[in-house]
């Protein structure tokens, strides 16, 4: 069950989307209304530089004191037609010579130092004004320098500030919700592959394991998760397929021993026997019964062995004096089928000393049950490699087709008919062999050619 608290991939890259295009989108706003301030700073400062420079050049022209009083008059008509600009003309002893009506010059920026910039204040209704404050020489002979300064209305900049930061906002909103359903749309669009990988996933089952998911309409970024889906489905059919055919071999090989115990039980109840009779019974039915416990024995130790549960206790194990002592067991059987045994090489290797005598004695055990009357049995232990020991058990016999080879080792598996099970072993003695080389970090393969089959049981060194 999925958390409610968890946001879908889709609501996040939405989420990102926008977040991402509102972000850029206020950065842009910002910076064009930072460069939108200087251009009208640089624009006041054109204005306000070029009207300095204009009353500079009529103050410099007057030569007397009935000229400079005449100058509000010719102020008045230079100035006509801007409302937005205001002028303060102050004679050298601080007396207003020209106000323009209406406009407010701090005292305290009048008697400050001079800057060349320009300088920013509040007037009248909390008007924004800017302006420019110097001293302007006369052309009169020996008198001191008037005071000019000189400001504008700053009311239409900041009308149009506003202006453009609601139309920064309006576009930005719109802006973010356009990203966000675009992008809602476009990763709507980028997730249809997994949306269609989830539906041929959801339609596998385990009557459906061949099915494979199709890569060619897949993205490449999604290409390898559909080859490692693929892959996993793979290893599932198989498992799948061996789980099956062990469960059908099990039930197969239980029903037997069991059947015959049950057809034995039911004729002897079916009427009054002596003693010897029940004892036979008994002891056909003791039979039966340790071929059952050999099985569950096995079949526990192979279940071990698939969850790794079986440890070995490692000490030197000399792999030929193992295969020496098992030939001496098996003596007595092979004379009997006239089967020659022979052993030969050497090497010792670090293991469990009773797993491996298991896992030997398995090989020999089959390679005795399949090698016919006059047949052979060789045994060859290499270490020759400085990485790892071989122990080669070869017998005569039936050859065995290669594309059985590789399943010789799976449960409950017989190569042909003339190698069922004679009431001996289960089919499980090759894969316990295969489980013991795994827990030791070894393998086992087999080999047959030309009425020679060999069984290699290889062990790191």
């Amino acid at each position: 069950m999925i958390s409610s608290g968890r946001k879908s991939l889709t609501f996040r890259l939405t989420l990102l989307f926008a977040s991402v295009s509102t972000m850029v989108l206020l950065l842009l706003g910002l910076l064009i209304g930072s460069l939108v301030v200087r251009h009208f700073e640089e624009l006041d400062m054109d204005l306000l530089g070029g009207k300095v420079e204009l009353l500079r050049l009529v103050l410099k022209k007057i030569h007397t004191d009935q000229e400079l009083d005449a100058l509000p008059a010719q102020l008045h008509d230079l100035l006509v037609g801007h409302r937005s600009l205001a002028v303060l003309v102050l004679r050298p002893g601080g007396e207003t010579l020209y106000l323009t009506p209406g406009a407010v010059f701090p005292p305290e920026l009048i008697a400050g130092p001079r800057t060349t910039g320009l300088t920013q204040w509040t007037g009248r209704d909390h008007r924004s004004l800017r302006g420019m404050i110097v001293d302007a020489p006369t052309g009169i002979a020996g008198a001191a320098p008037v005071v000019l300064a000189v400001s504008t209305d700053l009311t239409h900049h900041a009308r149009f500030m506003r202006s453009f930061r609601i139309a920064l906002w309006l576009v930005v909103g719109v802006a973010a919700f356009a990203s966000g359903f675009l992008g809602w749309a476009a990763v709507r669009r980028g997730l249809a592959p997994l949306r269609d990988i989830s539906r041929s996933v959801a339609g596998i089952t385990a009557n459906r394991l061949d099915q494979r998911l199709s890569a060619d309409t897949i993205p490449i970024e999604l290409a390898e998760v559909v080859k490692t889906l693929d892959e996993m489905l793979a290893r599932l059919e198989v498992s799948f397929h061996r789980l099956s055919d062990f469960s059908s071999d099990l039930a197969h090989e239980l029903r037997t021993p069991v059947s015959n115990l049950l057809t034995q039980t039911q004729v002897t109840l079916s009427k009054s026997r002596t003693i010897d009779a029940y004892q036979d019974v008994l002891a056909s039915n003791a039979e039966e019964f340790e071929r059952l416990s050999r099985m569950i024995s096995d079949m526990l130790y192979l279940a071990k062995s698939d969850n790794n549960l079986i440890v070995p206790h490692r000490e030197h194990v000399d792999l030929m004096a193992e295969t020496g002592n098992l030939f001496e067991f098996y003596e007595a059987l092979v004379e009997e089928k006239g089967i020659t045994l022979s052993s030969s090489g050497k090497g010792s290797v670090f293991g469990d000393r009773l797993m491996l005598r298991r896992a030997i004695n398995n090989l020999l055990s089959n390679a005795v049950r399949h090698t016919p009357e006059g047949g052979k049995i060789t045994a060859i232990v290499d270490d020759s490699d400085v990485s790892s020991i071989t122990l080669s058990v070869e017998n005569t016999g039936e050859t065995i087709a290669p594309e059985q080879l590789p399943r010789l080792f799976d449960r409950f598996y017989r190569a042909s008919a003339s190698r069922q099970s004679t009431g001996e072993g289960a089919g499980l003695g090759l894969a316990i062999t295969r489980s013991i080389a795994h827990a030791h970090g070894g393998e086992v393969f087999a080999h047959s050619d030309k009425g020679l089959t060999r069984f290699v049981l290889t062990l790191p060194a």
